[in-house]
């Protein structure tokens, strides 16, 4: 791993470093991250280190136990359909209930996202749409009054199902039709269509789903 720079804060840094080397294959899972080898590898002490542990810790793509090492992440893709599952239920009663918080700002942002997205896919920036993704999804989750819910859905959001499309190399495949379904959800909130939203947004997380087990009938995993 290169060391890092100083514009940003150091667990930042080593967090963006880290979690490259997880997507690219660098590191595999299992792989354990001991603290002193890691930090010195990077060039920081072990204080920015953590932070940047715990921040892969939140996206799930790493383990951290108790009196324990760092340890590179691995799911099945069981989890990750249990965790989409969870999404699909909270996600779409999340439209349902933004209706009068719906306004032009969120869906210009919505729309803005989703151009960042299709400039990603040109670039092949599959850790930047990724992102990206997320960023779409709670900027609907933060439009709720109940911020136990959007909490919820963040939680969700980052746990065993995104960390899964990432380590599973599958998003190369299905970043076109998720954009196309992205758009087919906020075209539905312009309309103030409420219902048919609901509707996109159950099988956009569907889709995903059929995505991800189509690949394991391939062989993919």
């Amino acid at each position: 791993m290169k060391k890092i720079a100083k514009e940003r804060s150091l667990g930042e840094q080593a967090y963006d470093i880290i979690k490259q080397s997880i997507i690219s294959g660098d590191l595999s899972p299992g792989d354990v991250l001991p603290e002193e080898k890691v930090a010195g590898d990077l060039g920081i002490s072990r204080t920015p280190l953590r932070e940047a542990l715990q921040l892969l810790a939140q996206d799930g793509l790493i383990v951290m136990e108790k009196g324990k090492r760092a340890v590179v992440a691995s799911y099945s893709p069981s989890e990750a359909l249990d965790y989409l599952e969870v999404r699909s239920v909270l996600e779409a009663y999340n439209i349902q209930t933004i209706e009068f918080t719906l306004d032009e700002a969120l869906i210009s942002d919505l729309e803005k996202n989703i151009e960042m997205q299709e400039r990603t896919i040109k670039d092949l920036d599959y850790q930047e749409f990724n992102d990206l993704d997320l960023a779409f999804h709670l900027l609907l989750a933060e439009r709720n009054k109940n911020k136990t819910l959007a909490e919820m859905i963040k939680q969700v959001n980052k746990g065993v199902n995104r960390a899964f499309l990432l380590l599973s190399k599958t998003l190369p495949i299905s970043v076109k039709d998720a954009v196309e379904e992205h758009k087919s959800i906020v075209n539905a909130l312009k309309d103030r269509d409420i219902s048919l939203a609901k509707i996109k947004m159950e099988y956009h997380m569907q889709q995903v789903g059929k995505r991800i087990q189509i690949y394991l009938k391939e062989g993919e995993f």
